[in-house]
């Protein structure tokens, strides 16, 4: 049965209680230690070999989000939220990224680096082929995405809101923040809802029929 950690209603209630907040009250804040905790799940969320060709800058000076507004097309989850995440992206892998990743594997893990050599070229050649192939920045991005939905989930399970946003300028994001060698690929406002201005707040979660989506075989 594994080691079950929370009830599947629990779990269903929270899933079906968020949503993608539209307006967030900006008097109320995420508590250090709940922050803490989602911080901890993204940087847990798998990635290929895992690597993680990715960053997650947390943004909560006013300044700076007043800034980004514009470039995010006046939406006001930037500025009045609790905390804005952008998720960038690595643009390339290098045969340096993977040698760090090498050593921070034998030093977790106690091992000599020299134990991890194949493994070691299975993922050189990989980021090789990725580098030639011109889908490098395709294969990172995307998983970029895999630590936001661990974002979304926790803070639905924790109480809080959150809304994953693709409008905005990556340019115009990559220059604010000094962003050279990694790209903006999706941001996260993270909160409390302003539920009596949101016009999204009390309609009905609306999804495909269980037929529909899911396929069984």
């Amino acid at each position: 049965m594994g080691n079950r950690l929370v009830e599947n209603q629990v779990l269903l209630e929270g899933l079906n209680w968020r949503y993608a907040t539209k307006a967030y009250d900006p008097t109320k804040k995420v508590s250090d230690a709940d922050w803490a905790t989602i911080e901890a799940a993204i940087s847990l969320a798998p990635s290929s070999f895992g690597i993680q060709p990715y960053k997650f800058i947390v943004i909560t000076d006013p300044e700076t989000r007043e800034m980004l507004k514009p470039a995010a097309y006046g939406q006001t989850p930037i500025t009045d939220a609790s905390h804005l995440v952008a998720f960038a992206y690595k643009k390339t892998l290098t045969d340096g990224d993977i040698e760090y990743f090498v050593e921070r594997i034998a030093e977790v893990r106690g091992v000599g680096t020299d134990t991890l050599a194949d493994y070691g070229n299975v993922m050189k050649g990989s980021a090789k082929r990725a580098v030639d192939g011109g889908y490098v920045e395709t294969w990172n991005s995307r998983q970029a995405y895999i630590p936001l939905g661990f974002l979304l989930e926790t803070t639905a399970l924790l109480g809080i809101d959150a809304t994953p946003m693709e409008g905005f300028d990556a340019a115009k994001f990559n220059g604010i923040l000094g962003l050279t060698d990694y790209s903006v690929v999706v941001l996260a406002a993270v909160g409390y809802r302003d539920a009596a201005n949101d016009w999204l707040a009390p309609l009905a979660k609306v999804r495909k029929p269980d037929g529909e989506i899911i396929v069984r075989i």
